[in-house]
């Protein structure tokens, strides 16, 4: 018999609906005094106005008002716990991780060390102004020459690159940069205007070295036709990457980026959980993974800090989640004010809910490190990583800090991929089924079988990607980046 509800750990006061409920059945001995949603949440016992409502053994809220057994328990008598900024104190706990078999993938090496899961060739804008220019380049590319040999071609558009000042511009500068050495590009094609704050000259030192034959530069206010010269640079390098071959490495080459986006009431019990055991699994075999949205770590931070490797790292976390807290605040806004219309109506009441929820992703092994906005993923194991929860940027964050691939779990559903493959999960089985367009794996199928299998499953489905499968937004074309902002535009 299919599961119903679920109590996610036994000290929690309230139940989850693993599918619709109707007022009168009687479900985890208590009798449902109206009807509740499915990943909406019931009462076990009473709970009196001010107590806390507790969820995966933690408090998610307290009620604003007496909540009978059997009572649907969301916004309507909730309220979140959170406030701003808080002292923190490291109390290490024992992580463990499990025994594991390696596996094996079939990957591009790269002349500095790194492996690459793809082999394409980038056009880059430096600047929002030649967006029609790269697209243009793109197009005309594959229609002249086609992309036999590597793995396509792309642009990467965005708005910015001028009229931005201090941190906007360093950071639109230096995600652009990361995307140049990103080891999924073979090679590619920096695209300026000559006009830009963000100078081609000064992008290019700050760069660095590059191999020449693969990374090349154009200014079209430089040249009489910028067309026929990108297409020429661009055969350029084509040729170069048309050489690069795939050879087996151990699976611990790979980053896993780890984000949610559209959750609802069971991303915190099926696909998040799922990829936190996929994350345990990954790095016990040696590789890394990286959990950012530090947003949805407000409500569950403790939690992270005390699994810190030591006190070092635990102090950077803290860093992490205040500074974060310091930008809303520093903007007049609540720091808890993140769950959005289709998070509640999914089932998430309050930011501490959907916290407990999406860190779920991060598994139960240690933080190794924390990776702010100016650094690549260089520790092994799971990395935590600046950035906002906002689904396009902390995707292309996580991907231009260095992870091949990103698991993203879904309640809601999205087409959205960024620029590396973007691995969709569904926490349910009828958007699996409804959206199969959209969602590359079934996580709601742990209700009906088991995590082990799923696990295995999932482990598959990442070495075929890393293969060369083509996730759904690979195939639909959804590869898109959005550069996180800040500041002030002129």
């Amino acid at each position: 018999m299919t599961k119903k509800t679920i109590i996610i750990n036994p000290a929690d006061n309230v139940a989850v609906a693993l599918c619709d409920l109707k007022k009168g059945e009687k479900h985890e001995g208590v009798t449902l005094a109206e009807d509740i949603t499915k990943g909406h949440k019931f009462a076990l016992k009473p709970i009196k106005k001010g107590e806390n409502v507790i969820k995966y053994g933690n408090p998610i809220a307290h009620a604003t008002a007496d909540i009978a057994v059997g009572e649907h328990v969301h916004t309507h008598n909730v309220h979140t716990n959170l406030k701003g900024e808080l002292e923190y104190t490291y109390h290490k706990v024992a992580t463990d991780l499990p025994s594991v078999k390696p596996r094996k993938v079939m990957v591009y090496p790269r002349a500095n060390g790194e492996v690459g899961i793809r082999n394409e060739l980038w056009v880059i804008p430096t600047v929002g102004c030649v967006n029609g220019q790269a697209k243009l380049l793109v197009e005309t590319f594959r229609e002249k020459y086609g992309t036999e040999g590597f793995d396509g071609v792309f642009t990467y558009t965005h708005p910015y690159g001028c009229s931005q000042l201090g941190e906007d511009h360093e950071r639109t500068k230096l995600i652009l940069q990361k995307m140049v050495r990103h080891p999924n590009a073979g090679g590619v094609l920096v695209l300026g205007l000559g006009c830009e704050n963000n100078q081609m000259a000064a992008f290019k030192e700050s760069l660095g070295e590059v191999d020449s034959s693969r990374i090349k530069f154009l200014v079209c206010q430089e040249v009489e036709d910028e067309i026929s010269a990108g297409l020429a640079l661009m055969k350029e390098i084509a040729d170069v990457i048309k050489g690069d071959k795939r050879v087996e490495k151990d699976i611990s080459c790979l980053k896993v980026g780890l984000k949610c986006g559209g959750s609802d009431g069971l991303s915190g019990i099926t696909a998040n959980p799922l990829v936190g055991r996929f994350s345990d699994y990954i790095v016990a075999a040696g590789g890394t993974t990286v959990l950012s949205e530090v947003p949805e770590m407000f409500g569950a931070e403790q939690i992270l800090m005390n699994r810190a490797k030591d006190e070092k790292t635990f102090e950077k976390v803290v860093k992490l989640i205040n500074e974060f807290k310091e930008y809303f605040i520093s903007n007049g806004q609540d720091t808890h004010e993140n769950p959005s219309p289709g998070n509640k109506a999914g089932g998430i009441t309050t930011l501490e809910d959907k916290s407990l929820g999406c860190t779920q992703k991060s598994g139960k092994g240690p933080v190794n490190d924390v990776v702010f906005d100016d650094g690549f993923v260089t520790s092994k194991g799971l990395n935590l990583l600046n950035g906002p929860g906002n689904d396009m940027c902390a995707v292309t964050n996580i991907a231009a800090a260095g992870c091949h691939l990103v698991l993203f779990t879904t309640g809601r559903g999205t087409p959205f991929g960024g620029f590396v493959p973007t691995i969709k999960i569904a926490t349910n089985s009828d958007l699996a089924k409804n959206k199969s367009n959209w969602i590359d794996f079934n996580a709601g199928a742990v209700l009906e079988s088991d995590f082990d299998v799923q696990l295995e499953k999932l482990i598959d489905l990442v070495v075929e990607t890393a293969n060369g499968k083509p996730t759904k937004n690979e195939l639909n074309h959804t590869k898109e980046i959005a550069i996180f902002k800040t500041g002030v535009t002129l």
